[in-house]
């Protein structure tokens, strides 16, 4: 491991008790530091001084990425919401009020989306596992008790839920035995990955005791063991100057010694989070215990929806050393309406980006929805000319009628699914109706007038409504 070229600096948190002496705060506009104070309330809210000083363009302020990355904004919820909250904050109303109000308008920003409380955790038994998900047959996610919090929020972040105290949907295990058992109950499952929050805001002592049984016998075939971390953008200092980083890195040497791949999960979403020095320190001694990084982000608007973006993140990303992973869609939870993009605009964010780098940084995959059957991905527009010869299309008008054909120019969209509850779906493709407004999976209706998409569909009961050229279709795509 390479000696730490920085002076240590401790950790600070910064949220709404303390934002205020932060001395970048006196320059922002009055209107933006109140949205920061009312939405702060419904939404978690926690920065550092590393974030402030190194990665905002104060200048820039409110409009800089990444104060729109870790500042609440008001259009973050509904101005009806925010009045509200707004006149009980000013009238100083008790905390009891305060919180029945906001927590009404937490429940209501779809807290836990994809069936992650439904369907994901599992069960021995009727019990049911705390802290651990299982959604596709290789990966099991573990949520340790002490690693629920991070370095710093993403205002996007789809587990929000899991920082603002909600009772009863919050994910945490205080220990490992319930995972070591049903990893061994379950040998198909090769990668466990350390989520949360911030698998890296744990001290290393307490990451190692959640980790080292991960490493007993009889769990082999647990071949990988990634970690969900944002602390390579937001506090490099836990892999450079933090007092426990050695035993950090240790750790990652120790997991690949023992047999095991170590598989950063380092959500980067903009290139500014890749320019610090002690940035780029933090990657090279990651890499020198043997461990990967790999990088995800989703698309946000106002934060990073450009292409050259997404094309220099990946770029200076791989010139690090590192693996460009998943662009993903943002999800449909908390201030999805402030940052989501339409599909259609995804797609072409990702395409350019993709077209403009080198087949390096061609390892990406995306865009990519997060959704209940499973991982979506887009992979183009389409129309009925486009799949089949012109000559065909007028033969089967003739047989079938242009009313039940179609447009041979209505534009559709293809998907197909890079992971799945169902693994035989994995890669099949399917046809969505094009909806230019689509900005998330349960926008989009099945295509040539399907009543299901085919993963939902009963061929046996569905198979004589079907559209005619749905089986060709699908045989051309396969």
């Amino acid at each position: 491991m390479a000696t730490p070229s920085h002076e240590p600096t401790g950790f600070q948190a910064i949220g709404l008790q303390n934002v205020a002496k932060a001395p970048q705060w006196a320059a922002v506009l009055r209107d933006v530091r109140e949205g920061v104070e009312v939405v702060g309330n419904v939404l978690p809210f926690r920065t550092n001084r590393y974030v402030l000083e190194e990665l905002i363009d104060w200048s820039r302020v409110p409009d800089d990425p990444i104060f729109q990355l870790v500042f609440p904004q008001r259009g973050m919820i509904s101005d009806d919401e925010y009045d509200e909250v707004a006149a009980l904050l000013r009238s100083e109303a008790p905390a009891e009020r305060l919180a029945e109000t906001v927590n009404r308008i937490r429940l209501g920003l779809n807290p836990h989306p994809a069936g992650q409380l439904t369907h994901n955790v599992p069960t021995v038994g009727d019990e049911r596992l705390a802290g651990i998900q299982h959604k596709y047959r290789e990966t099991v996610l573990f949520f340790p008790a002490q690693g629920q919090t991070c370095h710093a929020y993403c205002t996007y972040c789809f587990r929000w839920a899991q920082f603002v105290g909600l009772d009863g949907i919050t994910f945490q295990a205080k220990e490992t035995d319930q995972l070591v058992s049903y990893l061994k109950a379950h040998p198909e499952v090769s990668d466990v990955l350390v989520t949360g929050g911030d698998a890296m805001i744990m001290k290393s002592s307490v990451l190692r005791r959640y980790v080292e049984p991960l490493l007993a016998p009889g769990l082999e075939h647990v071949r990988n063991i990634r970690f969900g971390t944002k602390a390579v953008a937001y506090w490099p200092q836990r892999f450079v100057t933090d007092p426990d980083a050695d035993d950090c890195l240790r750790l990652f040497e120790e997991i690949g010694a023992a047999g095991r791949h170590v598989a950063v999960m380092g959500h980067y979403s903009h290139p500014v989070e890749l320019e610090p020095e002690i940035a780029r320190q933090a990657i090279r001694r990651v890499r020198e215990t043997g461990a990967q990084i790999r990088m995800q982000a989703p698309l946000i608007r106002r934060v990073n929806d450009d292409p050259r973006a997404w094309a220099t993140l990946w770029e200076t990303g791989v010139s690090l050393g590192l693996i460009p992973y998943y662009m993903f869609v943002e999800r449909d939870t908390g201030a999805r309406k402030y940052f989501e993009v339409p599909l259609l605009k995804a797609y072409e964010i990702f395409t350019q980006a993709y077209r403009s780098v080198s087949g390096l940084a061609r390892s990406v995959r995306g865009p990519s929805m997060s959704a209940f059957p499973g991982k979506v991905r887009v992979l183009g527009v389409l129309t009925i000319r486009d799949l089949i010869d012109s000559h065909i299309y007028e033969t089967l008008r003739r047989s079938v009628g242009f009313d039940l054909l179609g447009d041979p120019d209505q534009k559709m969209v293809l998907c197909d699914f890079i992971q799945a509850r169902d693994p035989r779906r994995v890669k099949v493709p399917f046809l969505a109706e094009l909806d230019d407004d689509a900005a998330w999976f349960d926008d989009l209706r099945p295509a040539l007038g399907q009543k299901r998409f085919p993963f939902e569909r009963d061929d046996d009961t569905d198979r004589e409504q079907r559209h005619p050229l749905a089986s060709l279709t699908e045989l051309l795509l396969e």
